[in-house]
């Protein structure tokens, strides 16, 4: 790919508007992971062979030996129909980049193609990970368990902000997004007649008094300064308006911020079901899907990425931690390294049907991303030649 920053910038922008036109679900980016393998031996850039159904791994090998880090997109799209108007709006019913992964994923690969170029002075190697289904919160452990992190130092990565401006850029030490867990909860009471309740065991009392109480842990049970968050979000039960049912179905989700509450809340939202079923004489079943924890930031790794960013032009602000989730904190369960939030100046939010974002947050976020990757390769390798030397 040619250094030539105005064909390198119009490529990126055709790269995101093809995703953009095409976008694929969680574990379903079989043709978006074709392109980005065919996006990147075109420019001469590796692939590996990794036991991957979905995603791309792509390397850039230095001349001498040296560190390995990693830079990471995710690539898969949302099941949201698409409001936004555009010559290149998504042409698949039902499905949308509403969390611009689409940018991501062009973002890298313009990193890629920059570190290619800047291949003969690099002291190491850049892994460069394109991770499916983020979204379903669970993307990362394929490609972990794929090997496609072996040896990786230090990783970084990055999600889009379409409420801060282009140029500026987020960052923050330690916990940036919550813990995601999802729950499922199963009340069996029985059926009766609507006109003779006295001859069933409601559930759909019980839920409410459930969902009642779930609130009360938050609120009554949880310590104001930890923050963390119960949705109960969608309830099913009975089918007629004259008959009681003898099951209610509740689906919910749990956000936190440490561990160690994370667990104390799944543990008691197993007391708050037990003892109300019991109560009507019910029997409830609580159904707990772990999901990502929190993006942990390591403080080293956090500075250096805003050092490059303000080398880079950005303005670097310190955000606040978002009840969001990302799947990225499983990397930075095994190995050290930062994520950062870009200004795309967009009109809505992430998974808004309107989403949009302004393309010329694309280049200058390449340009970050080669600088950061081939920097810390830098850092890493003077570290441990002096660790030798001593």
């Amino acid at each position: 790919m040619s250094d030539n920053k105005n064909e390198l910038e119009s490529h990126l922008i055709d790269v995101r508007r093809n995703l953009h036109a095409e976008p694929e679900l969680s574990n379903q980016e079989i043709e978006t992971s074709k392109k980005i393998k065919k996006w990147l031996e075109n420019a001469g850039i590796s692939v590996l062979d990794v036991p991957l159904q979905t995603g791309i791994i792509g390397e850039v090998k230095g001349k001498s030996d040296g560190p390995v880090v990693a830079i990471r997109a995710d690539i898969d799209a949302l099941p949201i129909n698409e409001e936004a108007v555009s010559s290149f709006q998504s042409t698949i019913p039902g499905v949308m980049h509403a969390c611009g992964h689409d940018f991501h994923t062009a973002v890298i690969i313009g990193a890629a193609y920059l570190l290619k170029n800047r291949q003969d002075r690099l002291r190491g190697t850049v892994r460069i990970i394109f991770q499916p289904a983020e979204e379903t919160g669970h993307g990362a452990k394929s490609i972990i368990n794929s090997g496609g992190l072996n040896a990786v130092e230090a990783i970084f990565g990055l999600h889009n902000d379409p409420l801060s401006e282009v140029g500026v850029l987020g960052v923050k030490e330690g916990v940036l997004t919550a813990g995601v867990d999802r729950f499922e909860i199963n009340i069996k009471g029985k059926g009766s007649h609507a006109a003779r309740p006295h001859e069933g065991i409601d559930p759909i009392v019980i839920a409410a008094e459930i969902i009642s109480r779930l609130q009360a842990v938050i609120s009554r049970e949880t310590k104001p300064s930890e923050t963390a968050v119960i949705s109960v979000t969608q309830i099913r039960g009975g089918n007629t308006w004259n008959v009681i049912p003898e099951t209610v179905y509740l689906e919910g989700t749990v956000r936190t911020f440490k561990e160690d509450i994370r667990e104390t809340i799944r543990k008691k939202i197993e007391r708050v079901i037990k003892g109300i079923t019991e109560t009507y004489g019910a029997k409830g079943e609580l159904i707990w899907h772990a999901g990502p924890p929190s993006v942990n930031n390591d403080p080293e790794w956090t500075n250096f990425a805003s050092h490059i960013a303000k080398t880079n032009g950005y303005k670097v602000v310190e955000v606040e931690p978002t009840s969001g989730g990302e799947d990225f904190s499983f990397y930075q369960q095994l190995i050290r390294g930062a994520f950062v939030n870009i200004g795309v100046s967009g009109e809505y939010g992430l998974h808004h049907p309107k989403y949009t974002l302004n393309e010329e947050a694309i280049l200058p976020a390449a340009y970050y991303f080669a600088d950061l990757a081939e920097q810390a390769l830098n850092k890493i390798y003077a570290e441990n030649f002096a660790k030798k030397s001593s």
